[in-house]
């Protein structure tokens, strides 16, 4: 996962409420196993049907932008598309959290900071300062430690290798292996 600490540049804007993960990512094109390849499909009705979706660094939503199915497919297919940093009045729960684990950023700012950077048409988020301009936004310690140094489930549990092989040697026994077929 690449680490987050700047975004800069133009925003993306989508001006609607309750998005789903199933406009974000249409079910039908979820047939792949790698994280990648997805911003392809990122909105594909809504593009297909003429509506302009840049490719910017930032995307600024409505308020509760992510609700539906819980499939990760949706921060992939935007970060695959080109957006690193999210910004909306409220997230739906789990697709914010399926954010902070797959490399987006999701930001939390009332409607009238969000409207405000939709007039300017550009932010500068800061997560080590946290703030999106001059606006400051909260997140939690853990999420923000793990966005700025790029790490997922998987690297952090391997930051603990040394202590798991020793765990692991530790409950060894004697007597035939049957783990092996």
């Amino acid at each position: 996962m690449e680490p987050i600490n700047v975004v800069e540049g133009p925003v993306t804007v989508i001006d609607q409420e309750d998005v789903d993960t199933d406009q974000i990512i249409p079910a039908r094109f979820m047939k792949r196993v790698e994280r990648t390849g997805f911003g392809e499909y990122c909105f594909h009705e809504w593009r297909a049907n003429g509506y302009d979706l840049p490719a910017n660094p930032i995307l600024v939503a409505g308020a509760n932008f992510g609700c539906g199915s819980s499939r990760e497919h949706a921060p992939w297919a935007l970060m695959d598309y080109g957006f690193r940093a999210l910004i909306s009045p409220n997230f739906a729960d789990i697709f914010k959290n399926n954010c902070t684990k797959n490399g987006v950023l999701p930001i939390e700012l009332p409607k009238e900071q969000c409207d405000e950077i939709v007039r300017r048409g550009s932010a500068k988020v800061d997560l080590e300062a946290q703030t999106v301009d001059e606006f400051p936004f909260e997140i939690d310690p853990e999420i923000k430690r793990r966005l700025l140094g790029g790490l997922d489930d998987i690297s952090i549990t391997l930051q603990s290798e040394d202590r798991i092989a020793a765990y692991e040697a530790a409950r060894e026994r004697s007597g035939p292996d049957t783990t092996k077929v």
